[in-house]
């Protein structure tokens, strides 16, 4: 019986497996059901993660890999679980007739398990759904986002190059530097959006608004949001570890920075931006509103975004306007052009008119407009608030009230005028705009860097004039500036302040209309036309009259009587100015006082009166008669000029020794023509320190002229048929025997030398560093314009720095001349050099390692003197040739 028992628990065991499948079996519906009621459990879950993730998604973010994966898996297991109740349910259909049993026990058994395992795995599911917290998560910033770009005309070229310079390897910045309005942001949004679709790939292209209230910590800020920095690393770190953090973000990345809008420089260092040096992928562009930030950032390149010329500024003014107001009216193009020549090219002001003008379909509201933007430009709807407002930053911006009422002043001349510098300081001084820079050299100095920090803030334009024969500099101002100046005037007016008038060329004034300018400080008449007055009009608040080409006829008897506080007078350039009324010496306030061009014949006695008089200035005067005791009758008297004074061979001693005795003169420009006067210049230790500016003419008696004058910075000669040399003599005692003997000329700048026919040499001009001007016209007799011993040519070049600064050049009817001297020079900052008539010239004096080509702007003569000058190296011929212009 041993064997029975193993049976009896095999048979036993197969018995409770069989029951077992067959509980199975017989549940197969019931599991179908509730595998399909889990199923759609699941689905619910998965509908509400699904939406979830659409919004998320909708909100520009991306969802996490594990809810993807989820997604995948659920849709996966859905397959899989229809795919199984439908083997279920076939089974179940297979069953045995009128009995429970199916014909395939082994299969029914295996689906009955599958089914109660995939109830499992749709559970587990439905949990893993249901724990979800977060479903996305933001996308990472893209390397380059896209920024709004209206139209944009006539910035392709520039575009074009400022592209080029990005590809260049070498340079690693660049400042893109423009007045406002001009269209700098535009360009570097066209920049930015333009990586969009370029090969050159990028890691990241960062766009940081800077404004004016830039600084290291606004800046950083935008590059944390940009570079995705963890949070534990930034919130509560300092500024130097934030610039760690950014720094060690930045250097493993290929990147461009775009930083709009700089006003002042920015220490990219400090912010936390590596270098981008030469052979740097990485690049830095910048805008800004003055050239001197480009160079302060240690921009590579520099590039001036200017005024659209006529063509572009038409099409763009065209684009705002619509070319369904342009076509209306037959005249309308026409008036339209008057618009836009008063935009003068500037952007915006084009885009802001244009949208104003924008439905005017008639020639009469064009007419009206036109009239409004010409005599009021700040009522035309959006000039205050949209143009003037964003050009005054410019002028808020400037450093200190002095240089603002400096800028406001040169809106006191008409539109479009070419300001020379020299009259502009000059005039600045007058007013007492510089008085807090003591004397007036260091007056003038300051004027110029004023004017300087103007051009460069783009608020004044340096004047490219078609006369390159005169080393005078001038500025203008922008048409649209120069309203925004008024406006800004205007708005001073409210504060009691700035209050004047300015009448522009061609414009007639009716005497009636001079009644209303009592209340004005400054009155500025610009070859304007005038009704007759019938008696002289008031100003008692009158400070400044400034008044060129403006009367056709004399002053109305009186007419400076009524002038009781007036600091200014500007007469200058009234040809029909004959006789200076006696009154003027009424003018007991009167600081400043310009006569030059008129045809005054003789200065009143009652100009003594003047005893505040700080500038006296009487330019090319035909004649003028000055009686004795004049000149020393003006205590104050710091500045006096005479000029290009016609009858200069009259012996001016007295003049000088009036001159001499004033104790508060410091400027002296003159012209003499007598050998008594010079000499009496030039023995005089007074006078020899105040002569800025002298010229000398038909001096037939002078054979050599030795120039101790240790401040001069203008010289001209003509006419002196006998002067051989012009040079110093460094034995003679001269104004101060601490003043060092090699800086007699140190001030220098500009020589003119002209009709001297017997002139063999210049010697003088070896002592003379900063010269920038030499002109010599017409001397027969020159063969060598620096005459010096070879030995003494390291001496010079060393102490001297000849011709270093020379930047104009020209040599006119010069029939002996050689060379200019024996020896090659650098000429490192010569612009225009222009040679005629000068057939012996056959060898200009270049040094090989010139590099004049950076410089070198022009260079004018016959094409036979330049073909057949000889070389030592034609290497330097090659890089002159393209800037040699045949005349």
């Amino acid at each position: 019986m041993d064997f029975v028992s193993p049976v009896l628990d095999i048979a036993s065991r197969l018995w409770d497996c069989t029951a077992m499948r067959a509980v199975y079996i017989r549940e197969l519906p019931e599991n179908l059901n509730s595998l399909r009621t889990a199923m759609e459990d699941l689905k619910n879950v998965y509908e509400d993660v699904k939406e979830k993730v659409d919004r998320e998604e909708k909100l520009q973010k991306k969802r996490t890999h594990g809810v993807d994966g989820w997604i995948q898996s659920v849709e996966a297991m859905e397959k899989e679980v229809n795919d199984l109740l439908a083997k279920g349910d076939e089974e179940i259909q297979k069953e045995c007739l009128g009995t429970c049993c199916p014909k395939n026990c082994r299969a029914s058994y295996k689906i009955v398990k599958m089914v109660r395992g995939k109830m499992d795995d749709v559970a587990l599911k439905k949990t893993e759904g249901l724990n979800f917290s977060v479903v996305a998560e933001p996308l990472p910033s893209p390397p380059v986002i896209e920024r709004p770009l209206d139209k944009t005309v006539g910035l392709d070229s520039l575009f074009d190059h400022v592209c080029m310079q990005l590809q260049d390897d070498k340079v690693g910045s660049v400042g893109l530097y423009g007045m406002g309005g001009v269209g700098k942001t535009t360009l570097l949004t066209r920049i930015n959006n333009e990586f969009l679709k370029t090969r050159v790939v990028f890691d990241a292209v960062i766009w940081v608004t800077a404004s004016r209230q830039a600084n290291v910590e606004k800046v950083q800020q935008v590059l944390f949001n940009k570079l995705e920095i963890p949070k534990d690393k930034w919130e509560g770190s300092s500024e130097d570890e934030r610039k760690e953090a950014i720094f060690n973000v930045l250097k493993t990345k290929k990147f461009v920075l775009l930083l709009d809008d700089i006003w002042e420089p920015l220490d990219l260092f400090a912010v936390g931006i590596p270098p981008v040096n030469d052979g740097s992928t990485s690049k830095v562009v910048f805008t800004t509103r003055f050239s001197t930030v480009c160079h302060d950032m240690g921009a590579k390149k520099g590039i001036k975004v200017k005024c659209l010329a006529w063509e572009e500024a038409f099409a763009l003014f065209q684009t705002y306007v619509g070319e369904d107001t342009i076509n209306s009216h037959p005249h309308i193009p026409k008036l339209a052009e008057i618009v836009v020549k008063e935009c003068d090219g500037l952007p915006l002001a084009l885009i802001t008119i244009g949208r104003a003008m924008a439905g005017a379909k008639t020639p009469e509201e064009w007419e009206k407009k036109i009239q409004m933007l010409k005599n009021h430009p700040a009522k035309f709807p959006g000039m205050e608030n949209h143009l003037f407002s964003c050009l005054s930053f410019s002028y808020d911006s400037l450093q200190d009230e002095a240089v603002k009422s400096c800028f406001l002043y040169c809106s006191l001349f008409p539109e479009d005028y070419e300001i020379n510098c020299n009259d502009l300081v000059q005039l600045w001084i007058g007013e007492g705009l510089l008085d807090e820079y003591g004397d007036i050299k260091e007056a003038k100095n300051r004027g110029e860097e004023i004017i300087a920090s103007l051009k460069h803030a783009c608020l004044l334009e340096s004047v490219g004039r078609e006369d390159r024969w005169s080393p005078a500099t001038y500025v203008k101002m922008h048409d649209v500036i120069r309203d925004m100046t008024l406006w800004l005037a205007r708005q001073n007016e409210s504060k009691k302040q700035n209050k004047f008038v300015v009448i522009d060329k061609g414009e007639l004034v009716k005497a009636h209309e001079v009644e209303k300018w009592k209340e004005m400080k400054r009155i500025s008449l610009f070859c304007g036309s005038f009704d007759e007055f019938m008696e002289p009009p008031s100003f008692p608040n009158l400070q400044t009259l400034l008044v060129s080409n403006a009367w056709s006829k004399s002053f109305p008897r009186g007419f400076f009587t009524y002038m009781p506080i007036i600091t200014v007078l500007d007469l200058s350039y009234l040809d029909k100015l004959i006789d200076l009324p006696m009154e003027i010496g009424k003018l007991f306030t009167l600081q400043y006082l310009n006569l030059s061009y008129t045809r005054i014949k003789k200065i009143p006695m009652e100009l003594r009166n003047l005893t505040k008089l700080r500038c006296l200035i009487l330019d090319g005067i035909f004649k003028l008669e000055i009686p004795s005791q004049t000149i020393s009758g003006l205590p104050s008297l710091q500045l006096f000029s005479m000029m290009h004074f016609i009858d200069t061979r009259r012996d001016c001693r007295f003049l000088l020794e009036e001159l001499e005795g004033l104790k508060c003169i410091e400027q002296i420009s003159i012209s003499l023509g007598s050998v008594p006067s010079i000499l009496k210049l030039l023995n005089s230790h007074e006078l020899q320190r105040c002569v800025r500016h002298l010229t000398l003419q038909w001096c037939e008696d002078m054979n050599l002229l030795h120039l101790l004058l240790p401040y001069l910075e203008k010289f001209n000669a003509k006419a002196c048929s006998n002067l051989e040399d012009v040079t110093i003599n460094l034995e003679k005692e001269v104004v101060h025997s601490t003043f060092p003997r090699h800086q007699y000329l140190y001030h220098l700048s500009e020589v003119k030398i002209v009709s001297c026919k017997n002139l063999m040499k210049l010697t003088c001009l070896i002592y003379a560093p900063n010269l920038k001007f030499l002109w010599i016209d017409n001397c027969g007799s020159l063969e060598e314009v620096i005459e010096v011993d070879q030995c003494d040519v390291s001496k010079i070049e060393s102490d001297f720095g000849l011709f270093s600064r020379l930047v104009l050049l020209y040599l006119l009817g010069l029939p002996k001349l050689r060379s200019i001297c024996r020896w090659s020079l650098l000429f490192p900052s010569l612009k225009v050099m222009c040679v005629v008539q000068c057939p012996n010239l056959r060898k200009l004096s270049f040094d090989s390692n010139i590099g004049i080509s950076k410089n070198v702007e022009e260079i004018g003569g016959k094409q036979e003197w330049w073909d057949d000058l000889e070389w030592e190296d034609q290497t330097i011929k090659h890089n002159l040739t393209p800037y040699f212009k045949p005349l």
